[in-house]
């Protein structure tokens, strides 16, 4: 138990910040994806 602590201590911040991370790069991934199926009704004459 005294080895286990000082881990999650140690990798429990790195993971909170990679979640973070994650959750703004799929906000905008939703955002390009949309662009990207709109195009096709932009570019029609």
């Amino acid at each position: 138990m005294d080895m286990i602590l000082p881990l999650i201590q140690d990798v429990g911040f790195p993971i909170a910040v990679t979640f973070y991370l994650l959750y703004r790069i799929e906000t905008k991934l939703d955002g390009v994806i949309q662009s990207i199926q709109t195009l096709p009704d932009k570019m029609k004459p």
